[in-house]
């Protein structure tokens, strides 16, 4: 399993993996003992008690909410766990630092296919377990109970949007870079607008390599073809489990193919169709992907840049028909285009 494996299982039964920022946007990992909660709902300190957070608790990649608070109960400094455990009846394992189940509903295995509890952090998988993460100011927490048998690995999901361009990662806000096929386009101008009325600014390039500026929260949009080039947009032309996306675009740009939780293609889309996802590219921050087939398309997808769009999705497709399509897809849809 990679550093960046399943943030509520440890490595090892007694250790987790660290992982924190260096200078330079580079990442130290170190091997931590596993801290194991000292009394369930209790904060970790007299610190003061975060503020501004969210809470949401779903099954099936967000498809079925369970649980849904912008004002949870927090007291005190707070981690991840401790939230948790004081919203919601919970059971742990290795020592208390991990999850078992949440209002009754285990992790083990549906339908033949194993499924867990994964959280995620400002729409961001953490990298560590939920004993071990802080919580701070503003965060909005998301914890899903879904099927891994493709990937263990969503690094990132666009669900818990205007996250994480306004908290940021970790604890630090990071700038904004919205990087266009065409700057001053239509397309453009609506994605730059949809992120001012959720309160985030931005800066706005060109479409440009990657890792110039480390350290930044990137929006690429253009066509696929357009956005292709960037290493971290082209993982998602091998499956989720080179991108965590349950989309695969074809390498013409023409056409995307919708896949469902087992990696099964359940739908293509062809002429005018969007996409909104985010990935992570090695240990790069965060990056979101607005494109789709044709500029018509990229147009769709930026369009629906909002919350009430978003959230609780992993990642979203649009069809030409203007319907929304929740990625991954439910087993057994009609395929059509």
């Amino acid at each position: 399993m990679s550093s960046r494996g399943h943030p509520d299982r440890p490595k090892g039964v007694g250790w987790s993996v660290s992982r924190r920022r260096t200078g330079g946007g580079r990442w130290r990992f170190a091997l931590a003992a596993l801290a194991a909660l000292p009394l369930a709902g209790c904060g970790l300190g007299a610190g003061p008690t975060p503020t501004g957070l969210r809470l949401d608790v779903t099954r099936g990649f967000g498809a079925d909410p369970l649980l849904s608070t912008r004002a949870p109960n927090a007291h005190g400094e707070e981690t991840v766990m401790s939230l948790l455990l004081r919203n919601a009846t919970v059971t742990t394992r290795y020592g208390g630092g991990f999850v078992e189940s949440i209002d009754g509903r285990s992790g083990g295995h549906e339908g033949g296919q194993p499924i867990d509890w994964f959280y995620y952090v400002n729409g961001v998988q953490a990298p560590k377990g939920a004993a071990d993460t802080d919580v701070h100011p503003g965060d909005r927490v998301w914890w899903d109970l879904h099927d891994w048998s493709q990937t263990e690995e969503v690094p990132a999901v666009v669900g818990s949007f205007p996250e994480p361009f306004l908290g940021g990662v970790e604890g630090l806000r990071l700038p904004v870079r919205v990087e266009c096929a065409s700057p001053a386009g239509d397309t453009c101008r609506t994605v730059t607008a949809h992120l001012r009325a959720a309160g985030v600014t931005s800066a706005l390039a060109a479409l440009g390599p990657a890792g110039e500026e480390p350290d930044t929260l990137r929006l690429l949009v253009g066509t696929w073809s357009q956005v292709s080039g960037d290493p971290g947009a082209r993982t998602l032309e091998r499956g989720p489990s080179a991108s965590g996306v349950y989309a695969r675009p074809a390498a013409s740009g023409r056409s995307i193919a919708l896949l469902d939780a087992q990696g099964a293609t359940v739908r293509t889309l062809t002429g005018t169709a969007g996409l909104i996802a985010a990935t992570r590219y090695t240990e790069q921050d965060p990056e979101w992907l607005i494109t789709g087939t044709d500029a018509a398309g990229v147009q769709l997808a930026a369009s629906h840049l909002d919350e009430a769009a978003l959230h609780d999705r992993f990642a979203v497709a649009l069809a030409s028909t203007g319907g929304l399509l929740a990625l991954p897809q439910p087993d057994g849809e009609s395929a059509g285009g």
